[in-house]
């Protein structure tokens, strides 16, 4: 196995380790739900959405999912 190969093996495996990660800190959708069952609708969380845990951890997940797809274009690619 060459050089290049093991490194795109070893970046594979810590990408996916993070997205598993990234995929488990996130909340449930179901507590969303509740607000909506209880009628709030206007709340800080809502009107900052963007600039909260939950879209960080979206941003870095597709991230991550995104260079785990090329990622792995590339170890195919290599013989």
């Amino acid at each position: 196995m060459s050089g290049l190969k093991i490194t795109l093996l070893v970046v594979e495996a810590v990408l996916g380790i993070l997205i598993v990660t990234f995929i488990l800190m996130q909340p449930s959708k179901a507590d969303a739900l509740s607000g909506l069952i209880q009628g709030k609708t206007e709340t800080f969380y809502s009107k900052n959405k963007s600039r909260t845990k939950e879209s960080m951890l979206v941003k870095l997940t597709v991230v991550s999912a995104i260079l785990f797809a090329v990622n792995t274009l590339a170890l195919n690619l290599v013989k």
